[in-house]
């Protein structure tokens, strides 16, 4: 295949906006192709898009199906020669998770958070999401053994479970959310500080977080600790944040890449002392992020509209809960962690969603550096990510912000400094946003570039960039983003003039880890013994098998030769 005459935007290659031909054969990108020619003439071509930071399967999104009948009825869309029904907005089918990432030029999503428990479910899930590459991180920041070992300071014992956990959970890195206040909230507690200890096990989240890192970093994974912060979703919480950032500072990184990736940091950047005082501290992160260079983020961008939010956090789903008078589940994961989910909605005039709005745009507006913020609404938490153009083009638009800004609570103007920030994001930050930051953050060497040996996933979209101005025209920005003209991943055709036109079987992405075996035959005996005394299910019956996977793809790292371990 030959794509022709685009405007080409790879900046991980150095390419900004030239008029050049692609060629692809065998699914890589390549130097020559013969075979069929689509004509780009003039038109936007990029990467395919990928989703660092979403919600996208497991047990969590039932349950978010499931409470709200009411989102099932939306965005339904009949079978196709092609595609099979699609139900949902906020928490859509498996299908339409996966057609839906197709038209907007997304070729990559992984799924943020799940416990190794439930990792079956999960991979289940994704086997049902078609086209796009996934993956799901695995979550550590609540577990029994986690903590054991961070009591002991054990950190050979804490890398052979780490990396007997991703084997298990067939998961891709290590995910951390509100550490220790998912073990406190089985007690009816939370944690309240980095500094608080967890109930029974004489651990405090700064332990945690800093032992999780260092192990990371020990095991050489393709990405970092991927981090929820403690006190997340509460007035004044920026400081919270920034002193565990600092925590992380002096700890060498093993690839080129980050310490440590900060998840949905909207949510983290909040000042005031109560929800009547809130304001936006996003400027105090941006100048943090603008100082060092340990950290990365993604978004969480607030959509308004309805939402369904899910989270390992179940102490800020039970506030969520009584804050908005609203239905919720709350779930106490044996051993590992907890969860929540709750509808919402975000709306205009609420003084709080308003501010809530402006201090993602601010985050990704004031941080300097595009390769530190992946584009991300949290989804479903923040919103549906059907509504990435809608941000790419409050980004590229001041214009377009001040209109948006009109229709929002006043406050928005007073307690936040989106008002005076006229910076507008071109075409090759958008770029390194959606597709070469996120890749590079998560290790992912074939992906986010157009380089020779990259994976063949390209969006092409009905956007000519020497013709349009989208400071002006950022409506024809947010359509034009909305469909791609052409999604090719893996070197296919799946998007032809907005329209799926076939749904092949992307991979699954997971790290197996080695540690020496004389570690994990240490870490084994002892958790035999935890899952003969503790554990509802047996050892036997708890690892993903091979049969989950049916394309999958294997990521080595660690120190040496994994023992085979049933």
């Amino acid at each position: 295949m030959i794509i022709k005459g685009g405007i080409v935007y790879d900046p991980a290659n150095g390419i900004f906006g030239e008029e050049m031909d692609i060629c692809i054969e065998n699914g890589r990108i390549a130097e020559d192709a013969g075979g069929e020619v689509i004509d780009a003439r003039g038109l936007l071509v990029m990467p395919g898009g990928v989703d660092a930071h979403s919600h996208i399967a497991g047990p969590k999104l039932n349950t978010g199906r499931i409470m709200r009948p009411d989102d099932s009825r939306m965005g339904t869309e009949p079978r196709t020669r092609v595609c099979r029904p699609s139900t949902g907005y906020t928490v859509p089918n498996c299908y339409a998770i996966g057609y839906r990432y197709a038209r907007l030029g997304y070729t990559t999503a992984f799924e943020a958070a799940t416990p190794i428990i439930e990792a079956r479910h999960t991979h289940e899930e994704l086997e049902e999401i078609p086209i796009v590459d996934k993956g799901a991180l695995t979550l550590f920041g609540s577990n029994w053994t986690v903590m054991e070992c961070v009591r002991d300071n054990d950190l050979g014992r804490l890398a052979a479970y780490v990396a007997w956990g991703l084997r298990a959970a067939r998961g891709y890195g290590v995910k951390i959310v509100n550490p220790g206040g998912g073990e406190a909230w089985g007690f009816g507690s939370n944690v309240k500080s980095v500094h608080d200890p967890v109930p029974h096990f004489d651990v405090t989240p700064a332990q945690i977080i800093r032992a999780l890192a260092e192990v990371n970093e020990r095991l050489r994974l393709p990405h970092s600790i991927h981090l929820h912060f403690n006190n997340l979703g509460r007035p004044g919480n920026y400081t919270t944040a920034i002193e565990t950032l600092e925590l992380l500072k002096d700890i060498k990184p093993s690839r080129m890449r980050q310490v440590v990736h900060v998840a949905h940091m909207q949510f983290s950047a909040y000042g005031g002392t109560g929800w009547k005082d809130f304001e936006s501290k996003a400027s105090v992160i941006a100048d943090y992020f603008n100082q060092t260079n340990h950290a990365t983020m993604d978004l969480g961008q607030i959509i308004f509209g309805p939402a369904t939010t899910m989270t390992a956090d179940a102490p800020l789903e039970y506030a969520n809960a009584r804050i908005g008078h609203q239905k919720w589940s709350n779930h106490d994961i044996e051993l590992e962690e907890s969860s929540g989910v709750v509808p919402w909605v975000y709306m205009r005039k609420m003084p709080v969603n308003a501010v809530q709005w402006a201090i993602g745009l601010e985050l990704a507006l004031l941080t300097r550096d595009p390769w530190k913020v992946v584009m991300t609404t949290d989804h479903p938490n923040g919103g549906p990510f059907v509504n990435y153009p809608e941000i790419i083009s409050l980004l590229m638009s001041r214009e377009k912000r001040e209109e948006e800004m009109k229709t929002l609570h006043e406050v928005v103007r007073s307690r936040s400094t989106l008002p005076s920030i006229e910076r507008e994001l071109d075409w090759s930050e958008i770029v390194i946003m959606t597709r070469a930051a996120p890749a590079r953050i998560l290790g992912l060497e074939d992906k986010g570039h157009l380089g020779i040996g990259a994976d063949a996933d390209v969006s092409i979209y009905n956007i000519k960039p020497e013709e349009i101005d989208p400071s002006k025209d950022h409506a024809e920005v947010k359509a034009g983003m909305s469909r791609a003209k052409y999604t090719i991943k893996g070197g296919v055709v799946v998007v032809r003039d907005g329209e799926i036109v076939a749904a092949p079987q992307g991979r699954t992405y997971w790290v197996d880890a080695a540690v020496p075996e004389s570690e994990m035959d240490r870490m084994l005996s002892a958790l035999k013994e935890k899952f003969e005394r503790y554990y509802s299910i047996r050892m036997s019956n708890y690892m993903v098998q091979d049969a989950y996977l049916s394309n999958p793809f294997v990521v080595r790292a660690g120190v040496q030769p994994l023992k085979e371990v049933i």
